[in-house]
């Protein structure tokens, strides 16, 4: 027996959707019967994608570029989402931008830039559709977190990152618990090292740490795009209906060992 796709019939935003992460997980909504309302700085990457879904028959707009880490792009992707869908159910706020230093090398300016691009515009773009999602009578919002969000990280600096993320998922809980009477349910998933646009120059650098990245984890790999998309839409589809506040670590097994 055909299982029904898991997201018919949904609107669903993700953030990012210029490659990566992004991409495969507006492949997978909108392969599970979403409508996907994607967005990124870059335009020429989210329309790829774009083309990927309508290529297999999927459903989807893009709104690119668009600077959602300031409350004028957050408001324009979310309101302009919310009238060609006709409504949001699902955001996925996947979209962010780091600078890397050690603490006493990396600028204010630098720190300041990562915390905007990965904990304020998951701020900025979930306070824009909130209200969407109560009219809705309630819907799923899953966070993009990290594994450095609760650890630190011994192949290079993330400070900032580190905190930035560690702020999305401390948000993760509380709007966890301020949408559950309104039916909004609020989740994560926290990646360790995936292999992306902006991760595989590392990972392919013969003098780069990505054996010892590798055999740190006890899955001995480190993770692709589609391994968090598919954790994403367990979080959005209604399988996860009794599911909140929850951070789901995609990550070989890294967290389990320290």
């Amino acid at each position: 027996m055909t299982r029904p796709p898991r997201l018919a019939g949904l609107a669903v935003l993700v953030t990012g959707t210029g490659g990566g992460i992004g991409r495969a997980t507006a492949m997978v909504c909108a392969r599970e019967g979403a409508h996907v309302i994607g967005a990124d700085l870059d335009r020429a990457g989210a329309e790829e994608t774009a083309g990927l879904i309508r290529a297999a028959g999927g459903r989807t707009d893009t709104i690119a570029p668009v600077d959602l880490a300031t409350e004028d792009g957050a408001r324009h992707f979310v309101d302009t989402a919310a009238e060609l869908a006709g409504g949001i159910d699902v955001l996925v706020n996947n979209a962010s931008a780091i600078r890397f230093g050690a603490i006493d090398e990396l600028s204010f300016d630098d720190w300041s830039f990562t915390i905007r691009h990965e904990l304020d515009i998951v701020f900025l773009v979930t306070r824009c559709a909130w209200p969407h999602l109560i009219r809705r009578g309630g819907g799923a919002i899953v966070n993009v977190g990290s594994i450095s969000g609760s650890r630190g990280a011994f192949f290079m600096p993330q400070n900032a990152h580190g905190a930035a993320k560690g702020g999305v998922l401390a948000l993760t809980y509380q709007l966890a618990v301020e949408g559950g009477p309104k039916g909004i349910r609020v989740n994560a998933v926290s990646p360790a090292m995936t292999e992306t646009p902006q991760t595989l120059p590392t990972l392919t650098d013969p003098d780069g740490p990505a054996e010892a990245i590798r055999t740190a984890v006890p899955l001995r790999k480190w993770g692709q795009p589609e391994d968090v998309a598919n954790a994403i839409l367990f979080l959005a589809c209604s399988e996860s209906s009794h599911v909140t506040g929850a951070n789901i670590p995609v990550d070989g097994g890294a967290a389990a060992v320290g």
